[in-house]
């Protein structure tokens, strides 16, 4: 019998919550479940190397088509042997539909709706929305850019990751119900067409529905209700999550509960550390965020006493790894005097000895929410 190039196994489910621990296979390696996503926008995550990224064990990382379809150009990126080939990552590689950044650009992002920021901009980068798709105007050249379910997809054939994900629209938090409800069901025709356009050249991708609704326990009951009906190889929770956490957590102890439990899921754009902690007991299996990367060039370092702020002039002579303990590259060979030092020089590779720091925190902050399942604490 042939394995299948995609399979989840779910290993223990806890006898206090909904969390689980799980093992997601793909053709480049295991996704050990939950875990953390590493954001790498354009191939990279912002100041690092992609071989510095594999040795500290971040085994998802998350690109954006988007930008990658505007520079260097899906084509160029087939040309070179896909996305693994071309940055230099031998690990499980996940890309979203561009659908994120498009409607990003018109009304502001998920996390700006959870601070209260999720106004409709006026740029003039969305151009029309019709049910064909969305044209833009790329933010590089102003030339103008059709985006569709089937474009999508066949970009992310181009890039070649391990999990692909359908076109879909990103109505914000302030849509009129009747919008909202016009544009779930032209997501979900979306999605389908997404769908059948992979399904007719699977090339050993797997690919995630989005489930929609907003905050409307209705419309996610419906979308889930369509979206698992379909061959769909995992479910990420996508849209408006709402305008604070605990809206977004009232949504999810509804949502989740309505996904099968044999398939995996995702929570889009969600990573900061109150929200991986309040998440994992509801069932979240991988979570994508650019903010430990964000938090380290700002001068911030996770550890496991809170955030600490690196240019405080406390710090000035604390010559003492910036976290006892922590076995990162920074914290074995650095001082926290020296990274002081380095943020207050403005000198580059502070952001990179921070990052490290910040990244081999989540790998290792996700494998204590493991071994805590297994042990029921969760």
């Amino acid at each position: 019998m042939i394995e299948p190039y995609f399979h989840f196994e779910l290993i223990h489910s806890s006898s206090k919550s909904r969390a689980r621990v799980g093992r997601i296979t793909t053709p480049h390696g295991v996704i050990d479940t939950p875990n953390f996503v590493g954001v790498g926008t354009n191939g990279t995550l912002k100041a690092l190397d992609n071989a510095s990224v594999e040795q500290m064990g971040l085994q998802l990382m998350f690109c954006n088509t988007y930008h990658l379809m505007l520079q260097p150009g899906t084509g160029i990126v087939r040309q070179a042997g896909g996305l693994h080939r071309y940055i230099n990552r031998s690990l499980p590689i996940i890309t979203d539909s561009g659908g994120f950044q498009v409607f990003s650009l018109a009304y502001g992002s998920v996390a700006d709706e959870l601070k209260s920021k999720g106004t409709k901009k006026q740029d003039g980068h969305v151009l029309k929305i019709t049910e064909e798709g969305v044209l833009f105007r790329s933010y590089r050249d102003g030339a103008k850019i059709l985006l569709t379910p089937e474009t999508s997809i066949a970009a992310q054939k181009d890039l070649g990751a391990d999990i692909i994900i359908p076109f879909d629209e990103l109505p914000p938090y302030h849509i009129a119900d009747i919008d909202l409800k016009k544009s779930l069901d032209r997501t979900h025709r979306w999605e389908e067409r997404s769908l059948n356009a992979h399904l007719a050249n699977p090339q050993r991708q797997a690919i995630y529905a989005v489930i929609h609704g907003g905050v409307h326990q209705e419309l996610r009951k419906a979308s889930c209700d369509f979206l698992t009906a379909l061959p769909f190889d995992g479910f990420a929770i996508g849209g408006s999550m709402g305008k604070t956490k605990p809206e977004m957590i009232g949504m999810l102890t509804t949502t989740m509960p309505m996904l099968p439990l044999e398939k995996p899921n995702h929570l889009l754009g969600i990573g900061d550390l109150e929200s991986i902690d309040q998440c994992i007991p509801l069932g979240v299996d991988t979570f994508d965020s650019s903010y430990p990367t964000r938090a380290a060039r700002h001068g911030i370092l996770l550890t496991n006493k809170g955030p600490l702020k690196i240019t405080q002039s406390s710090h000035a002579r604390a010559f003492v790894p910036p976290e006892e303990g922590c076995r990162c590259s920074t914290c074995r060979q650095f001082s926290l005097a020296y990274l002081h030092h380095l943020f207050k020089a403005r000198e580059m590779t502070c952001m990179t000895l921070a990052t490290v720091h910040n990244l081999h925190f989540m790998v290792d902050l996700m494998r204590r929410y493991r071994e805590k399942i297994l042990r029921d604490e969760i």
